[in-house]
């Protein structure tokens, strides 16, 4: 991403995370691989409950997360949201909607029949979004709303305490700058431009990949919104009120192992010490050193974690 001087004073925040956005990058999470240790046992469990008629959406939403937009609307309810997909999907061209068809694992019959304007493949839509809302997103909003607002809350720490290139690539552990110029890691490989439009963040609790850039919703002349992943994932936001500000914003075992990482540790000290697996604090600590808390370094067979000064400074700020 190529960044002018007037780009970088016109980064936002989305203002709260959007039913059918995380509704699309719940199912796209539910078909990934990656993040075993967090994602695990919630893929096994969605897999195990997902309902049948929920099951064509994934003909649509595929887990390298590069889906069709219009069944994302940046919409603040449901029911304004499923009005929005059927008013964008009207506007899809051929092309797009070929593109959309060719994606499709369970072959493009019942994606051509939406194409075609078809009333009961966009009934047949609208109910599975639907039924996918009330059985994923509805029962967990408030999880996904905490998660949305401490790494909001984080960031703008951050951006603070660092400035803006810090804020930026510490939105993925592949990210770093030449120049004005952002850059991630993995396919698909593309450049954007964006010529003074300025740049819209929104961290999604499920999404695990690296950050998606997607058209913003002021259309193709507004900033572009970039989606990626929270700190804290949906598996490790704790259920209910959070112990204090520290937990609410990394999670209450993440925060733990922070604080035990005042004084350094060992991966397999911090199993033995907070009772967790040894996947588990890999990924634990993979997520704090992308965030800039803490350092990893090697010593022999043993690998040595500590928290950095901006770890640190995050402890004392949260009690």
């Amino acid at each position: 991403m190529h960044f002018t001087a007037e780009d970088l004073f016109d980064v936002t925040f989305a203002p709260e995370p959007l039913p059918l956005v995380e509704l699309a990058m719940t199912l796209v999470a539910a078909q990934r691989t990656d993040e075993r240790a967090v994602f695990g046992r919630w893929r096994t469990r969605v897999g195990r409950e997902l309902p049948g008629a929920v099951r064509p959406l994934l003909d649509l939403l595929r887990p390298d997360g590069q889906n069709p937009q219009f069944v994302e609307p940046y919409a603040r309810d449901l029911e304004e949201g499923l009005a929005a997909v059927r008013r964008a999907g009207a506007r899809l061209t051929p092309d797009q909607w070929h593109t959309t068809a060719g994606r499709a694992p369970g072959g493009p019959g019942w994606v051509r029949a939406l194409s075609d304007g078809d009333r009961e493949a966009w009934d047949h839509l609208d109910a599975a979004l639907r039924t996918a809302h009330t059985a994923l997103v509805a029962p967990h909003w408030p999880r996904i709303r905490q998660a949305f607002r401490a790494d909001v809350a984080w960031r703008a720490r951050l951006l603070a305490a660092h400035g803006i290139k810090a804020c930026l690539a510490g939105t993925h552990p592949s990210a770093r700058w030449t120049g004005t110029v952002l850059e991630f890691d993995g396919p698909p490989a593309y450049e954007v431009h964006l010529g003074g439009r300025g740049l819209r963040l929104m961290p999604s609790p499920f999404w695990t990949g690296r950050p998606l850039l997607a058209e913003g919703p002021d259309g193709p002349d507004g900033a572009p919104l970039l989606l990626y992943p929270a700190l804290t994932p949906l598996p490790l936001v704790d259920a209910g009120t959070a112990g204090g500000a520290l937990d609410a914003l990394l999670g209450r075992t993440r925060a733990a192992l922070l604080q035990a990482l005042v004084g350094g540790r060992t991966t397999s000290e911090l199993a033995r010490d907070l009772d967790i697996s040894l996947p588990s604090v890999s990924e634990h600590t993979r997520t704090l050193r992308a965030a800039g808390l803490i350092t990893t370094r090697r010593d022999g067979k043993a690998v040595l974690h500590a928290a950095t000064g901006l770890g640190v400074d995050l402890l004392r700020s949260g009690g």
